[in-house]
């Protein structure tokens, strides 16, 4: 038996955990997040609800944004902004170095819980707009919503992955520095609480 057998074991076991883990949440918060928008969005107007279902397709695009960019960035700049000690860069370089991870879940489990979220809340805004305007032909209302859906989210994702990629730096530094506060502010309120 090779040496790099046990190292090989211990990876794919850690794979595997990871799938799993992934797989849990992804079903835990998409149920949570289906369940919450469709509640939200049966007792609200017809505004509120197209606000709720652009507000699902924005942070679809946010997070593939965060994804593409943390694929994109190059850790070198970090290291310098970290050894003179800035807020955020030891949470970039973090982020970077689980790219593959962190990719997988802003792209993959965000991007997608979205996507099936945005499709439940569009069929949620179609049934209200065939009953408030009493349409002759529900099948096209259906298909404009859908179509409107997937144009916005497909259309905007092609412009963020642009920009993801040509401004990758300041955005993972962006998102380190939000990581760095939100830690800061976490460690500040249980302190608080003792």
């Amino acid at each position: 038996m090779s040496k790099s057998d046990p190292a090989s074991k211990s990876e794919r076991l850690k794979n595997v955990k990871w799938v799993v883990t992934i797989f849990l949440v992804t079903i835990f918060v998409s149920g949570l997040i289906s369940f919450a928008s469709d509640e939200i969005m049966a007792n609200s107007g017809m505004v509120t609800a197209f606000l709720i279902l652009f507000a699902i397709i924005l942070v679809g695009i946010l997070f593939d944004t965060v994804g593409v960019a943390v694929t994109s960035a190059d850790e070198s700049p970090f290291h310098s902004m970290a050894a003179r000690k800035v807020p955020g860069a030891q949470e970039a370089i973090r982020l970077l170095r689980k790219a593959e991870r962190v990719s997988s879940i802003c792209n993959d489990v965000v991007g997608d819980i979205c996507g099936v979220v945005s499709g439940s809340a569009a069929a949620t805004i179609t049934v209200q707009l065939i009953q408030n305007f009493a349409f002759s032909l529900p099948t096209v209302v259906s298909l404009v919503m859908s179509a409107l859906v997937a144009g916005f989210t497909v259309g905007g994702k092609a412009i963020s992955k642009g920009f993801a990629v040509n401004s990758s730096t300041k955005i993972v530094y962006f998102v380190g520095k939000f990581i760095y506060s939100l830690n800061k502010f976490l460690n500040l309120f249980r302190k608080n609480k003792r």
